[in-house]
């Protein structure tokens, strides 16, 4: 079993019969909103959901990907941890991996993320202090 000891930061979700599809395996659609799972719980622990509430400035999704390792099925769980891969001057970048409950990889995923100002509609330098705080993860 591969060791993920440096994703720092882990959600597990229920797998609901609605996420799966024909074949009675998790569908594919499903993958992708367990990434978006991560990248929120991702948002809530660097404080980026809440400075965005208060100041109209976050980060917005410009890529995304998913690369399909094993099955998950119902019943079952998805771990979903996640980790900071890099940050640029106006972006950064996050990796996932999908675990189910036996701790076996079923998927990896990454996503590049822009700073933005959403009242003005423009990119913006990644703040000082998100710097500093997503590097944590």
């Amino acid at each position: 079993m591969t060791d993920f000891s440096d994703y720092k930061l882990s959600l597990e979700l229920r797998i609901d019969w609605g996420d799966l599809d024909m074949y009675e395996h998790v569908n594919n659609v499903s993958y992708m909103k367990y990434l978006q799972s991560g990248r929120v719980n991702f948002w809530e622990a660097s404080g980026i959901h809440e400075y965005y509430r208060n100041s109209s400035q976050g980060t917005m999704l410009v890529s995304t990907k998913c690369d399909f390792r094993k099955s998950l099925h119902y019943p079952g769980k998805a771990i979903i941890k996640t980790k900071l891969d890099f940050i640029g001057n106006k972006s950064f970048g996050l990796k996932h991996v999908i675990l189910n409950e036996k701790g076996e990889l079923c998927a990896e995923g990454t996503d590049v993320v822009v700073c933005f100002d959403f009242q003005k509609k423009e990119t913006i330098p990644v703040p000082d202090w998100m710097r500093e705080k997503i590097s944590e993860f």
